[in-house]
């Protein structure tokens, strides 16, 4: 959602300068994989969605469920979260800082669904053509579809490389159909 992305910018932004100049930019991650985990709790979405209580309370018991994965200035940041009502914007502050960490450290994350087994030698040798063309450090996941008939798809951040065998057919059809 385009609105949500535009709200959590600025916190994102800010907070990842903090981190990246003070060297504790994988503190700063898991500090706020930790809160964005605990805001997307049933009980705590229900909390923060209560006119029962004041953003300070809302605040306090966020941080208290987090308890010591919290230090004091990322327990800071989530008190201005909340006074400025933006505690629900924490999964997004979260992916948006997660960008920013990748294009500092010159990593991707890229997501390989194959229709047979890879051979490591295989996802070695895909990993080093996608991080030559990326120019980035590839950490790749792999998994299995068997849908796909044969061939693979690649997934690296907004890119998508469809070279399965159902992709293909989904293209003949296209082009026979128009």
């Amino acid at each position: 959602m385009a609105e949500l992305s535009t709200l959590a910018r600025p916190y994102a932004k800010a907070v990842f300068e903090y981190a990246a100049s003070t060297a504790q930019l994988d503190d700063w991650y898991n500090a706020l994989a930790a809160a964005a985990s605990v805001t997307r709790q049933e009980n705590v979405v229900a909390l923060l969605r209560s006119p029962s209580y004041t953003p300070i309370e809302q605040a306090a018991k966020l941080i208290d469920i987090c308890g010591e994965q919290l230090n004091a200035q990322q327990q800071n940041f989530i008190r201005i979260l909340a006074e400025n009502r933006r505690l629900p914007l924490l999964t997004e502050i979260l992916q948006q800082f997660q960008i920013l960490k990748a294009n500092q450290e010159k990593t991707v994350e890229v997501e390989l669904i194959a229709a047979s087994e890879i051979t490591p030698e295989q996802q070695d040798k895909l990993a080093k053509a996608l991080s030559a063309k990326l120019e980035r450090e590839v950490s790749m996941q792999v998994s299995l579809d068997k849908s796909l008939l044969g061939g693979a798809v690649v997934r690296a951040g907004d890119t998508v490389i469809d070279g399965s065998i159902r992709g293909r057919l989904t293209k003949l059809a296209e082009a026979l159909n128009s």
